[in-house]
């Protein structure tokens, strides 16, 4: 309800606690929004949860409403066990906090807070929890400094000072990693997977951290690893798998990741070594964070501490639901947004995060996205963040709230979004499954791609804010989607649309952004030999990483390619401008051509891109089923990509190069890219390859 409709109501905020009801949170959620609340209320300081040191141990937490707090000491993280130590009260303290202070050493101690609202009793995990026990119900006092992995204080960031465009980004689910056998890597399913090296398959190729390495990617993008719901971390089965985008205890790394879910140290102490593994493998690493909604809205923390104040609920009593899970945030409110920028902080500070996905970041309002990015530049100005810029249906409590969606990234100016023009323009709607993209033969698309190669979308024209894609964890993996709408191709053709996607969205400008195993033709296969679109809790067989696949000629050809067009993006700066003058300035597409054949030329004549050696680059690109052939500039240029097999061919063999000039065969579904060479150099190449000089005018 906007703030607005409230002027005729009667508050006084010496009072709120009488008109607060832990019945009815709808009625909160009126006084929660008014300035009047938050001018009485909103705590700054950076001490809540708890302060631990050997002498003592304070607890502060936040809950306004409340008439009593009372700290409770366990001795253990299981919930079920009835071994309450201590039952300490709280003292009332400034806006709205309540505190104690416990003399002593009690690292290793679980706890809860219990409030009492209007009567009633609530007991909640602490909402500041840095680790807690089994399922995430009680919190656990923790010594973080001894969690520190040998090193820790020299691990940095190891693409610091690179700007957001330099980044190559490489999405992975922890479990998906290491849960086939094939891959030869221990325990399968957890953090400390990740630090283990020299782990291979059958025929001896690299699995594991090696792989991803190898594959030349810069940032590995996780799927959450905060403490989430949906699986049962006490469970005995092994496959125990959901993406995990239903968050129980923002700032506790998952316990079904860990080696032991019931030492609340345990899973801190590995979550660090997996980043550090990364770090020391020259990746870095992105966490894909969830504020816009929780597991449960009514059982969320806060919301037991406060009831109603995290989330946004209608007058009608039902949770504000535009994020399809049942609740929305209302990170409009002040404490709600402190709680998500001290959240994010934390992840930086503590883990040496290098990077937030923001899941569903419509839902947040465009103040906490720039709160968020300002507080954590301070540290950490190498770290980026990105998110889906969505624009959803969902019911804020104030008045002028403007929502982090696409159409505002001009006022997120440190925050880029995904590019769905992109995704569903190169291989067709995730929505309509049986529609073609452009790779696969959806006719009347230039302009549309075009548009999205420069980074020219309606939304935003800057490449710094724009992640191209075309598949991710949701949906249908990229080969899947290709073959769901191309039932007619053979397996040869569909290879070619995966390829000619992969070489567009990775020659194009803004931040390249890919799902893990796309670069072998990753696929998820049911049982009835239909792809699964939503594999959210699919289980591993159709979910895992298929590490036997290395062993065959095919894949290995096909994750050669994707190597070598990862390699070229990093080589050349052309492809990595970052802002929207620079590309005007540079890139231009060629007119002309064929139906459906798109390509561009990229000028660095000035020798001003840094990171770029050449003096042009000429990209062109051809969907479909026959042949074409494309004039190409004035000069001599390097084939880089060239053949049927789209080979790199100027990351090989020095004798393996190709010069050509005035115009060049493009084969069916495939792609040509050149770098443009002075004439002595063309002399120079032609004469190895041949013993003497040749005619460049054509080259088939």
């Amino acid at each position: 309800m906007a703030e607005n409709q409230l002027k005729n109501e009667a508050f006084n905020t010496e009072n709120v606690e009488d008109i607060i009801n832990i019945k009815n949170p709808t009625s909160n959620s009126i006084i929660y929004s008014t300035k009047e609340f938050e001018d009485k209320y909103t705590y700054e300081g950076d001490d809540l949860g708890f302060v631990y040191s050997k002498e003592g141990t304070t607890f502060r937490v936040w809950a306004p409403t409340a008439e009593e707090v009372y700290l409770n000491l366990y001795k253990s993280g299981n919930p079920w066990e009835d071994d309450l130590c201590r039952k300490l009260q709280m003292t009332k303290d400034v806006k709205g906090t309540f505190v104690v202070k416990v003399p002593g050493d009690i690292v290793g101690t679980y706890y809860t807070f219990t409030a009492v609202i209007d009567g009633l009793s609530v007991e909640a995990c602490d909402p500041y929890a840095r680790t807690t026990g089994v399922n995430g119900q009680r919190a656990m006092v923790i010594d973080l400094e001894s969690t520190n992995p040998e090193g820790w204080e020299r691990d940095v960031n190891p693409h610091a000072e690179e700007k957001i465009n330099d980044a190559i980004i490489y999405e992975l689910h922890i479990r998906d990693f290491s849960s086939n056998e094939a891959g030869g890597i221990d325990n399968p399913g957890k953090y400390i997977a990740f630090a283990q090296t020299g782990t291979h398959t059958a025929g001896g190729n690299a699995t594991g951290i090696d792989y991803i390495r190898e594959l030349g990617v810069t940032h590995v993008h996780l799927l959450p690893f905060y403490d989430f719901g949906s699986v049962d971390e006490n469970s005995s089965t092994s496959e125990r798998f959901n993406w995990g985008y239903d968050p129980v205890n923002y700032n506790v790394p998952e316990g079904s990741y860990a080696t032991d879910p019931y030492d609340g140290q345990v899973r801190v102490k590995e979550a660090k070594q997996m980043v550090k593994a990364f770090h020391d493998n020259g990746l870095s690493v992105i966490m894909d964070v969830v504020y816009n909604h929780v597991y449960d809205g009514k059982d969320f923390c806060i919301n037991k501490l406060v009831p109603g104040y995290f989330s946004r609920i209608n007058a009608d009593g039902t949770y504000s639901n535009g994020s399809g899970c049942g609740n929305d945030t209302a990170s409009e409110r002040s404490m709600v947004r402190k709680y998500i920028v001290d959240s994010v902080c934390y992840w930086a500070d503590e883990y040496h995060i290098d990077g937030f996905r923001f899941d569903l970041v419509g839902l947040l309002d465009v103040d906490t996205i720039n709160e968020i990015v300002t507080k954590v530049h301070k540290k950490h100005p190498d770290v980026i963040f990105y998110g889906e810029g969505w624009d959803m249906d969902t019911d804020v409590t104030k008045d002028g709230v403007v929502m982090a969606i696409q159409q505002s990234s001009v006022k997120t100016p440190g925050f880029a979004y995904f590019n769905d023009n992109m995704r569903d323009g190169l291989k067709g709607s995730v929505f309509i499954t049986e529609e073609t993209g452009w790779v696969s033969g959806s006719p009347k698309m230039e302009k549309k791609m075009i548009k999205s190669f420069m980074a020219k979308e309606d939304w935003s024209k800057e490449p710094s804010q724009i992640i191209q894609y075309t598949s991710c964890h949701d949906n249908n993996t990229l080969y899947d989607r290709i073959a769901v709408a191309r039932t007619d191709a053979d397996r040869e053709k569909l290879i070619k649309m995966n390829n000619l996607a992969a070489t567009f969205y990775m020659t194009a400008e803004g931040v390249p952004f890919m799902q893990a195993g796309e670069e072998i033709l990753r696929t998820k296969v049911r049982e009835d030999g239909s792809f699964e679109s939503n594999s959210f809790n699919s289980g591993d067989k159709i979910n895992c990483i298929r590490w036997e696949n290395l062993d065959k000629e095919e894949y290995q050809q096909n994750l050669k390619y994707y190597k070598e067009l990862i390699a070229f993006r990093k080589k050349h700066g052309l492809l990595r401008l970052s802002s929207s003058e620079e590309v005007a300035k540079r890139i231009t597409a060629v007119k002309n051509l064929d139906k459906n054949v798109i390509a561009f030329v990229m000028d660095n004549s000035d020798k001003k891109v840094e990171g770029e050696t050449a003096e042009a680059i000429f990209l062109a690109f051809n969907p479909n089923e026959k042949e074409t052939t494309v004039k190409l500039p004035e000069g001599n240029w390097e084939l880089c990509i060239s053949g049927s097999e789209d080979t790199l061919n100027d990351l090989c063999d020095e004798n393996k190069k190709q010069i050509v000039s005035g115009k060049v065969k493009i084969p069916p579904i495939s792609s040509r890219v050149a770098n443009k060479v002075a004439n002595k150099v063309a002399n120079k190449v032609a004469k190895s390859n041949t013993g003497k000089t040749v005619d460049r005018a054509y080259l088939p």
